[in-house]
C-alpha cells in the first residue's frame, strides 16, 4: 500500500532530551509524509520552549487535553518509564496509534493491560527498540532464517557502558518504582532485543545481579546465561560501571562468527563476518559485510512504523515481539532473586515478578 495521501499527524510527548535528539529529527527526516501537530508536557512551558524551537505548532501541558483537542493519528511517547502504562493507554483508548520509549513497561503485566486495548487494524503500540532496524541485522537475521552460517551455538551480548553517581541525581532513575530496574532494563535491553531478534525464542535463564557503587536501589551490574529453543547459549552482561564503554554482541555459528561491536548505535562498517576454518568457498557464503547502508537508529524503525500504518498492520516491535525481551528482563531478575535458573514458561500471571521486578518482591523471590 503506498503512503497514505494525507500527512500522519503525530504528537510528541515529553520534552526532555530523548525528544529533542531523537524523536523530533527522525519525524523531521520523514519529511511530507508527517505532520508534528503537537507537544506535550507536565512543564507546559517545558513543552512550548521545544515546541517553538522545532517549529511545533501547539503545545500543553496535559496529555488528555491534546488528545480531545488534535486527535493525532500516532503519538511518540518519551516520558520516564512510570509515565508509560497511563501514557500508552490513554491514547490507544483515544484511537491514537502509540510509539514508546524504553523499557516499555515497568512489567509483564502492564505490558499485558495495554495488549487488552488493541484492536484488530489499530490502534496498536509499538516500543523503541531500534537496533533490530539496521542492515547489519536485517542481513543476518536473513542468514539465520535461510541457515546460510550454518546452525548458531555461542552468543555474547555485552552492554558495557558507564553512568557516574550524577547521572542518578534525576529523581526517577534508579528506583524500581519508577524505572523499573537497573542496566538490564534501562541500557542493555536494547542489546538484549537485538539478540533475541536473531536468535528467536528463549528458553531459559540463570542471572546474578549486584549494587557495587551507584547509590541505586537496583542492580549497576548483572550477568547471566541464556538458553535458546535452538539450542544455542549466550552470555549476557550489563553494566553501568564500565569507564571504556562499549556494545558488542558476538554470534558463532558452524560456518561463521558474526560480530558487531559500537556503542550507541552501529551502521554497516561495525559488523564483521569471519569464516570458520573448514569454509573453504566463502562466495558459499555470500554478504560477509552488508552494504544497504542503512544505520540503527529511530529513523530506520519510524519509518517501518510508518509503513505499518499505512497498511492498518501490527507493527514490528509489539505484541509479541514487544513482550519477549520483556520476559528475559523479568526472568533475569527473577533468577537472581531466587538463585535459580527461571524458564520462560514460568512467567505467567501470577508468578513472582509478574506484577513488579524488584523491591520487596526480591526477597520474596528468593524464599521460593
Amino acid at each position: 500500500m503506498p503512503p497514505s495521501a494525507e500527512p500522519i499527524r503525530v504528537a510528541v510527548v515529553g520534552a526532555g532530551t530523548i525528544a529533542r535528539d531523537r524523536h523530533l529529527p527522525a519525524l523531521r527526516q520523514m519529511g511530507d509524509r508527517v505532520e508534528v501537530v503537537a507537544l506535550v508536557d507536565v512543564d507546559e512551558p517545558r513543552a512550548a520552549d521545544l515546541a517553538r524551537e522545532w517549529g511545533v505548532p501547539r503545545a500543553y501541558g496535559d496529555l488528555d487535553a491534546m488528545l480531545g483537542a488534535e486527535a493525532p493519528d500516532l503519538v511518540t511517547l518519551c516520558t520516564p518509564p512510570v509515565a508509560h502504562l497511563d501514557g500508552v493507554t490513554t491514547c490507544l483508548r483515544a484511537g491514537a496509534w502509540v510509539w514508546c520509549e524504553k523499557p516499555p513497561m515497568l512489567s509483564l503485566a502492564e505490558l499485558d493491560a495495554v495488549a487488552e486495548l488493541e484492536r484488530e487494524g489499530g490502534p496498536y503500540a509499538a516500543y523503541v527498540f531500534q537496533h533490530r532496524f539496521g542492515s547489519g541485522a536485517t542481513r543476518l537475521r536473513e542468514q539465520v532464517r535461510t541457515g546460510e552460517l550454518g546452525r548458531p551455538l555461542v552468543a555474547v551480548c555485552h552492554t558495557l557502558w558507564y553512568r557516574d553517581n550524577a547521572y542518578y541525581e534525576v529523581p526517577w532513575r534508579g528506583s524500581w518504582d519508577t524505572e523499573g530496574g537497573g542496566p538490564t532494563m534501562s541500557h542493555g535491553i536494547h542489546q538484549m532485543d537485538l539478540l533475541l531478534s536473531l536468535l528467536g525464542d528463549w528458553r531459559e535463564v540463570s542471572a546474578v545481579t549486584g549494587t557495587l557503587e551507584r547509590p541505586v536501589d537496583t542492580e549497576d551490574v548483572a550477568m547471566a546465561v541464556v538458553t535458546f529453543e535452538s539450542g544455542a547459549m549466550a552470555s549476557v552482561v550489563n553494566s553501568v560501571l564500565s569507564p571504556r564503554e562499549t556494545s558488542y554482541l558476538r554470534f558463532d555459528f558452524t560456518d561463521a562468527t558474526v560480530e558487531l561491536q559500537h556503542l550507541y548505535g552501529y551502521g554497516d562498517d561495525d559488523w564483521t563476518w569471519t569464516p570458520a576454518p573448514h569454509v573453504t568457498d566463502r562466495n558459499r557464503i555470500a554478504g560477509w559485510r552488508p552494504t544497504a547502508g542503512v544505520d540503527s537508529g529511530h529513523v530506520a524503525q519510524l519509518r517501518s512504523l510508518l509503513d505499518s500504518f499505512d497498511r492498518r498492520e501490527r507493527p514490528l516491535v509489539s505484541g509479541v515481539q514487544g513482550r519477549q525481551t520483556m520476559e528475559l528482563v523479568t526472568g533475569l531478575y527473577r533468577s537472581a532473586a531466587s538463585g535459580r535458573s527461571v524458564a520462560r514458561a514460568e512467567l505467567v500471571p501470577g508468578s513472582p515478578h509478574y506484577d513488579r521486578l524488584g523491591g520487596e518482591l526480591l526477597a520474596a523471590g528468593s524464599a521460593r
